[in-house]
């Protein structure tokens, strides 16, 4: 759903997006309304399904997932069913923090994540190349991460 957002609403997400532990008393100030009218926008914004989540960001490293990777995936036939059932078969597999169905080399781009190497390489022989519809796959190690992010730039 696609809603009118005001400068308000702007303000509101842009507060969330770096500090969603703010108080809604804090935010109200910091947006310059009562705390009532500050609570019906939030409780407005995700009603309306702009705010989706809010989540705690793990250091993945410390609690021992010191290897990320993306994997480009190629099935075997890019039809309905296939991606059904390749869709089915990653919601089960934990390791897999992120999915998407792109265009291009590959039909999708997974980020899995793993304790370390041997894990990893057990993960991929023991789950994602037994689902029967993956064709091939390419992975990329990530040594390092410069920028993740969680903040959208509104318009």
């Amino acid at each position: 759903m696609n809603i009118k957002l005001d400068a308000t609403d702007r303000k509101i997400l842009e507060i969330l997006q770096t500090d969603s532990n703010i108080t809604n008393a804090q935010l109200a100030i910091e947006i310059g309304l009562s705390p009532a009218p500050t609570l019906e926008r939030v409780k407005k914004l995700e009603n309306a399904g702009v705010i989706k989540s809010y989540h705690a960001v793990i250091n993945l490293a410390s609690v021992g997932l010191g290897v990320s990777t993306f994997v480009m995936v190629s099935l075997k036939g890019h039809n309905k069913d296939n991606i059904a059932k390749f869709m089915k078969a990653i919601e089960q597999i934990d390791e897999v923090i992120e999915c998407h169905h792109v265009t291009g080399q590959a039909d999708f781009i997974l980020k899995i994540v793993a304790p370390d190497i041997p894990a990893y390489q057990n993960l991929m022989l023991e789950k994602v190349t037994n689902i029967e519809v993956v064709d091939s796959m390419q992975t990329t190690v990530i040594l390092s991460t410069f920028k993740d992010s969680k903040v959208v730039p509104l318009p």
